[in-house]
């Protein structure tokens, strides 16, 4: 059976500390078995485990660690430019709570999944 592929923006990678929700395991139970961290977010990441402060800190930091559970891939350009062109290209879905994301994944027909009621993830 194929592997239904997710992947991981910035804020979703900062959920755990954000809320206490375990994404992996969330991920799991909507039927996903292969998570990808495109390089953009791991720098975005970076970049505010560096400006950011309190909570935000540590859920970068936190995000961090998380994205070593994923295949990283190597990409150019902004995040969402970057996510959208890699969603289509390895026909994946997208954890995003980024409205404005969500909205322009909706539009080309990629799949979303987020945070509701934040307590659990959901395929919209």
């Amino acid at each position: 059976m194929a592997k239904k592929k997710v992947i991981i923006d910035t804020n979703a990678f900062m959920i755990p500390v954000q809320f206490g929700v375990d994404i992996f395991k969330e991920l799991n139970r909507n039927g996903f078995d292969e998570f990808i961290a495109p390089s953009a977010v791991v720098r975005e990441l970076n970049a505010l485990k560096k400006l950011a402060r309190g909570k935000d800190k540590l859920a970068a930091n936190a995000g961090l660690t998380l994205t070593e559970r994923c295949t990283q891939v190597l990409v150019e350009g902004p995040a969402d430019d970057a996510i959208e062109e890699l969603a289509i290209a390895e026909g994946a879905a997208v954890l995003t709570n980024d409205i404005e994301l969500k909205k322009r994944l909706c539009s080309k027909d990629i799949t979303v999944v987020y945070l509701r009621t934040k307590d659990h993830l959901e395929i919209m």
